[in-house]
């Protein structure tokens, strides 16, 4: 689902506060200056995920996302669970400001597991077929913003569309992210972002059609495209050992989404499900 990628990818984002820093060549403001921030960065991890059951459900169980960020030459790479992207403009050192652009590739498994949804009139509807979403994104980014020469704001717009599986319909998504060390050990986020979704997504996941409405008791209902959600949220991280930079740490994060129009309108949501969306996640990295 498109809400578990989100979330491990920015739980793995938080773990990797060496990565932004590294992007600069910088330190957090407490660090040595002895502390090496040359070189290149990875950080794999996993955690536990608490999300729900499909996208609009208002059933919730728990689940375990792996992933990987990191930096090799000046080129950041996010795979977070179903998710994968890659900045295929390098990074400049220092503090200031920084373009993005590169691939982005979704595999959306939302409803693809009948056994996974609790609420049996949605499971009535039907499986959907795993979709995949590919397309990519561009985006400007700042260190050295607000608390010091090494926090990071960042702007972005992503598109993608499915090409195989559930739907071909194609979903912008904007996003807002800011980051920033506190100390060594401690580095904490922001984000916001949104999605606009075409007509095809929200006949794949939202409609109810005549003979679904049959079987699962739900009213028929057709969804137009607009805007699908708004989400926000907060991250952190604590290293366990060493520091930002190196070893051990403890990733945590939370996002609240709200869905929108026909959307939340969809009796998949409105009847069965929950327009108020939560994810939780708490988990372990490492960075070397």
């Amino acid at each position: 689902m498109r809400l578990v990628s989100c979330l491990t990818a920015i739980a793995l984002a938080a773990a990797a506060g060496p990565v932004f820093a590294q992007d600069a060549s910088t330190t957090p403001p407490t660090a040595p200056a002895t502390l090496d921030v040359g070189g290149d960065s990875v950080t794999i991890g996993a955690g536990g995920i608490y999300l729900n059951d499909y996208e609009g459900s208002d059933h919730y169980v728990w689940r375990v996302g792996p992933g990987a960020i990191g930096s090799v030459g000046g080129f950041n790479f996010i795979v977070a669970g179903n998710r994968a992207s890659v900045d295929l403009i390098p990074d400049k050192p220092g503090p200031g400001w920084d373009i993005q652009a590169g691939p982005v590739g979704v595999l959306n498994f939302n409803r693809s597991i009948l056994k996974n949804i609790d609420d049996p009139r949605v499971r009535a509807l039907g499986k959907r077929s795993t979709a995949l979403e590919v397309g990519g994104y561009v985006g400007i980014g700042r260190t050295g913003v607000v608390t010091s020469d090494y926090d990071r704001l960042s702007l972005s717009v992503s598109y993608r569309k499915g090409v195989t599986g559930a739907h071909r319909a194609g979903i912008w998504t904007p996003t807002i992210n800011y980051f920033t060390p506190l100390s060594r050990k401690t580095a904490v986020g922001l984000f916001a972002s949104a999605d606009y979704a075409e007509r095809g997504y929200g006949k794949a996941y939202f409609d109810v059609d005549a003979a679904q409405s049959l079987a699962s008791g739900l009213p028929v209902f057709t969804t137009r495209k607009g805007w699908k959600d708004w989400s926000a949220g907060a991250i952190g991280t604590v290293a366990l050992t060493g520091d930002l930079l190196h070893g051990f740490k403890i990733v945590g994060g939370a996002t609240y989404t709200r869905l929108l129009n026909d959307f939340a309108r969809s009796p998949v949501v409105s009847i069965a499900g929950d327009r108020n969306q939560w994810i939780g996640m708490l988990g372990l990295a490492y960075t070397f």
